[in-house]
């Protein structure tokens, strides 16, 4: 794993999103202070002194969940601790991605570093030995109710701990925890009582999961902003709506503005945008003296083309309101009981995962939004009635014996309506569990996966979106006109992609783009040529 100057503090109250998927993707390190493991010890010792007075307290000497009411004696504690993790490892369908469950172990890691939670170092200690050593565990995606916690998922990561359980391999397959911890000369660690309940009883599943996803919405946006440029120049469409006083001073939402000021840096320097002067002008030349007649020129565009900074800067701020929900939730112990510096015990329900569950729902609602504008933008650049007479579907030559791009508006328009049917939110899908003691839950997770699939799902519609304005400038003769920005685009998908000059097989094409835009190679390609998006 690649190695960073200065690692992230793992403390408890300063951690970002950012620097979880930095050091998930393994380009940042992880480090917990000398004086937050103190502060962590400290509170140990003193929950220990509290325990010991034989003072009733959940998941140390209770049972778990509806079976809260039964006595267990303290000195079962290490028993009680590995029978949670055993009997909830129990998780089902897929593997999350190694990334995934890293940025899990860093958001627990992380709640458990603030001290509340009242588990000795070595829990967390355990947790960063892993991540530098590359040891991942094996977490199924099915599970999580969201409350209390991520039980499931985060059990399959504790369990490893103790040198159970399965890890992943290099090859993308599973290996029991013990051989891998045995081949890297690590000791699994024994839990003592409240171990077990402090690793698994909070949120650091749906919450890891969000920090990658604020990641890729991020690049993603920025993404769909360069290629709705390209898509305006291949239409020859008009820049107008984009200037500065339209949003910054009429209507100042920051996405709006951020997402306006993209625009006019990846436009300036085009030749092949009409302004409203020039299309004024035009209307005015074709009327003549007519005072009711139809001119054919259009001094407003459609939507699709007029306000990308309305919708794409409303994603925007979206993601900027989730950022700081997940951020806040990162920074915040989320587990039951909680143990304060008074030696006050809190038996409560910070477990609870509502505020990301309805975070992922919105931010997967603004995802959605983002595919259907790139995909009426594809059905423009299509459509022989939309597309400023160029070829129907951008077939190249043989219009009717040549399908051009008509096949491959299909996966886009059927990728839009799974987003659609994807983003119901999962934060109101709550299903009583546990004996009803789990009465109201969150799906957190499960609102967390849906945004995954649905900014996955993007990703096509934003290539072949991404392809069709590429063919589009091409047909119509304007690939020396395009901006400076439009020009670097265009040059950076014909390597990859050849002009589509007869019909042929294009899966294999489609999934190149849409991988590059996975990789956030656009994004690179505009900043090389002095384009910095925001």
């Amino acid at each position: 794993m690649p190695n960073a100057a200065h690692p992230a503090a793992i403390d408890g109250y300063q951690l970002s999103p950012e620097s979880v998927a930095a050091i998930a993707h393994g380009k940042l390190t992880a480090q917990v202070p000398a004086d937050v493991l103190d502060k962590v010890r400290d509170a140990r010792a003193r929950f220990e002194q509290v325990a010991a007075t034989n003072v009733p307290i959940y998941g140390v000497s209770t049972g778990f969940g509806e079976l809260v009411h039964n006595w267990v004696d303290i000195e079962h504690g290490r028993a009680l601790q590995e029978n949670l993790l055993r009997s909830h490892c129990a998780g089902v369908g897929p593997l999350f991605s190694r990334d995934e469950v890293r940025a899990m172990m860093v958001a627990r890691a992380n709640a458990l570093s603030r001290g509340y939670s009242a588990v000795r170092p070595v829990v967390i200690e355990q947790l960063l030995k892993y991540l530098a050593a590359g040891i991942t565990p094996a977490v199924p995606q099915v599970g999580s109710l969201g409350a209390s916690g991520d039980l499931a998922p985060l059990s399959h990561v504790a369990i490893t701990l103790i040198g159970e359980g399965k890890v992943l391999t290099a090859d993308g397959g599973t290996a029991p925890t013990a051989d891998v911890l045995q081949a890297h000369g690590i000791a699994p660690i024994t839990l003592a009582y409240k171990e077990g309940l402090a690793l698994i009883n909070g949120t650091s599943a749906m919450t890891g999961v969000s920090c990658l996803l604020l990641e890729t919405l991020r690049a993603q946006v920025r993404q769909a902003e360069a290629i709705a440029a390209l898509a305006l120049e291949g239409l020859s469409a008009s820049a107008d709506a984009f200037m500065a006083n339209g949003h910054d001073i009429a209507k100042p939402h920051p996405g709006q503005i951020s997402s306006a000021a993209n625009l006019r840096a990846l436009l300036a320097g085009s030749t092949r945008l009409a302004g409203h002067d020039t299309l004024s002008a035009e209307m005015k030349q074709r009327a003549g003296d007519e005072k009711n007649t139809g001119t054919g020129v259009f001094i407003q565009k459609a939507y699709t083309l007029r306000c990308i900074p309305q919708v794409l800067g409303a994603v925007r701020d979206t993601l900027d309101h989730c950022a700081t929900v997940v951020a806040r939730e990162l920074n915040s112990s989320n587990d039951n009981p909680l143990f304060f510096d008074d030696d006050a015990l809190f038996h409560g329900g910070n477990f609870h995962g509502q505020q990301v569950a309805f975070a992922m729902d919105f931010l997967a609602i603004a995802a959605t939004q983002l595919g259907v504008m790139a995909e009426r933008r594809l059905n423009r650049l299509l459509s022989p009635h939309l597309n400023n007479r160029l070829p129907a579907f951008l077939a190249a030559a043989n219009e009717g014996l040549s399908c051009g791009f008509a096949g491959a508006q299909y996966p886009a328009t059927a990728l839009v309506a799974e987003n659609r049917t994807i983003c119901s939110p999962a934060s109101i899908q709550s299903v009583p569990s546990n004996g009803d003691n789990q009465d109201v839950v969150s799906m957190g997770l499960i609102s967390a996966r849906n945004a995954r699939r649905i900014l996955d799902n993007n990703q096509y519609i934003l290539a072949l979106e991404l392809l069709a304005a590429c063919q589009a400038a091409e047909l119509a003769g304007a690939v020396e006109h395009l901006s400076p920005a439009g020009r670097a685009m265009f040059a950076f998908v014909r390597g990859h992609v050849p002009f589509l000059d007869a019909d042929r097989y294009m899966t294999d094409e489609i999934e190149r783009v849409a991988a590059l835009l996975r990789d956030g190679a656009l994004v690179e390609v505009v900043r090389q040529v002095g384009v910095e998006l925001a």
